[in-house]
């Protein structure tokens, strides 16, 4: 899987965790290695998963060194099994121990969205539904953790509040109706973009079907009230199910027939991946 995002943005996260990390100096490393040794060290999956993020990981030592050599064993997206090597680096050895924290930082918290968005997707391979992410991501990582879920297999939401009309409940409360949010929306977003409504039952899903929207989010809804909302709309919109969906719920979601299902699980609580980096 290629990195499909903005190098510029990259190297800005990068950037920013190095500084965290580093400040002034790696006081351990500068002390015990010299500024001309070299080293090897390899990566190697700790437990099995989807991994993600190597190229980052790449991306990281070759800031810290252009001259670093970072060969990937693996692609992003691939399942591996424990102990298995995904990567070798060869270079500067103040280098390759000053990144490596921030390199396998970066790794194990893509690899473990991966691998949790790849769980969710083979629960409902055998039906219509898309599994698709949030916003509720670490700050500053977004793109990041969003490219993690498609390499999991999975879809990416809009991306930020610019990209894509999603009318929520408190905008419901400010403006008072679904009619009237939609009405205000339809008169100043481009005609060109798509606009979802945030609904908590049927009655809201047929207001939200008179008013003329594109995605109806069924939020917090009973797997019957699912089931009757698809009956309801009958394909003339796009139904997504979101809130408090779990690996236990999720294949009963799927089985309503519903299009889309948002986790935001994927994002702000999916465990690491084990992953290590050793000298040789």
């Amino acid at each position: 899987m290629e990195m499909s995002f903005d190098p510029i943005a990259l190297r800005k996260i990068i950037k920013r965790a190095l500084e965290e990390d580093i400040g002034n100096g790696d006081i351990t490393t500068d002390s015990i290695v010299g500024v001309d040794e070299e080293v090897s060290a390899l990566i190697h999956a700790g437990e099995p998963g989807v991994i993600a993020g190597l190229p980052v990981a790449g991306a990281v030592f070759k800031t810290l060194d252009p001259d670093i050599a970072f060969s990937c064993h693996f692609s992003d997206g691939q399942r591996v099994e424990k102990g298995q090597l995904l990567a070798s680096v060869r270079g500067s050895g103040r280098c390759v121990l000053t990144g490596e924290r921030v390199a396998l930082n970066f790794m194990q918290r893509l690899s473990g969205i991966a691998t949790q968005t790849s769980k969710f997707v083979n629960l409902v391979s055998q039906y219509k539904a898309k599994i698709v992410d949030t916003r509720k991501t670490a700050p500053g990582l977004r793109v990041l953790e969003k490219y993690a879920v498609r390499a999991g297999g999975g879809s990416n939401h809009r991306f930020g509040l610019y990209d894509a009309v999603l009318i929520k409940d408190n905008h419901l409360k400010a403006a008072g109706s679904i009619k009237r949010a939609v009405e205000l929306v339809k008169a100043s977003a481009p005609f060109t973009m798509k606009i979802e409504v945030e609904v908590e039952d049927l009655a809201g899903v047929g207001e939200a079907l008179l008013a003329g929207v594109d995605i109806i989010m069924l939020d917090n809804m009973s797997v019957a009230e699912m089931s009757r909302a698809v009956e309801l709309v009958a394909g003339k919109v796009l139904l997504e199910a979101s809130g408090g969906i779990t690996e236990q719920t999720i294949v009963s979601v799927a089985q309503t027939g519903v299009d889309l299902i948002s986790v935001g699980y994927l994002t702000h609580s999916s465990r690491s991946l084990d992953i290590g980096l050793e000298l040789v």
